[in-house]
């Protein structure tokens, strides 16, 4: 025999054990998932009962997947129980009424602890740069009062003006929005001749 005819018979050898083995595992398989006494009828139903349900194509099924157009993602920070405290503010919104053009203003915010653990604020942030508070950075204790400084350059911000600070804290909610206002007027005729007078 010719080595290509060697190569041949091995290679319907190889193929002919692959064919044997593929049909034993199927079998095996076939054993495994559908176990002895269930009949082609009892498979056909249950799956016909599945796709009335919604199994088979998930429309009425009450698993859903995850989806973010119908479950989306909640940023929102969630508190920790066994830390968590609450914070009562004073106010939680303040109008400077109204306002030149560059005025600065400032207002404190007051509030107390009204929890059991001691309150933590872990960041005070302004909704744009013209708004900066400022926050104690010790814990607060229960019972104990507290301070939030907010100032607010009214330069290049002529018109009815609203803006937030967000308060994060170890409370529940984890973060507390405080709102300032304005109406910022433009002053005409500002000028450095002006300004010497």
């Amino acid at each position: 025999m010719s080595d290509n005819q060697n190569n041949n018979n091995f290679r319907n050898t190889v193929y002919a054990m692959g064919g044997v083995i593929f049909l034993w595992l199927a079998f095996l398989s076939y054993k495994v998932l559908v176990p002895s006494g269930v009949s082609a009828d009892k498979i056909a139903a249950t799956r016909a009962a599945l796709d009335n349900a919604g199994g088979a194509n998930g429309q009425n099924s009450p698993i859903k997947p995850t989806d973010a157009t119908t479950q989306p993602y909640d940023p929102t920070p969630k508190p920790d129980p066994a830390t968590a405290t609450k914070i009562e503010f004073a106010e939680s919104q303040f109008d400077f009424g109204t306002l030149k053009d560059g005025d600065k203003a400032r207002h404190i915010f007051k509030f107390k602890n009204t929890g059991d653990k001691p309150l933590t604020i872990s960041n005070a942030q302004g909704s744009c740069g013209c708004t900066v508070p400022q926050f104690p950075k010790e814990p607060i204790m229960p019972g104990a009062e507290g301070e939030i400084n907010v100032e607010f350059d009214s330069k290049g911000k002529v018109g009815k003006q609203s803006k937030t600070v967000t308060i994060t804290a170890n409370t529940d909610p984890v973060q507390t929005i405080l709102t300032i206002n304005a109406e910022v007027i433009g002053v005409a005729g500002t000028d450095k001749k002006d300004e010497k007078k």
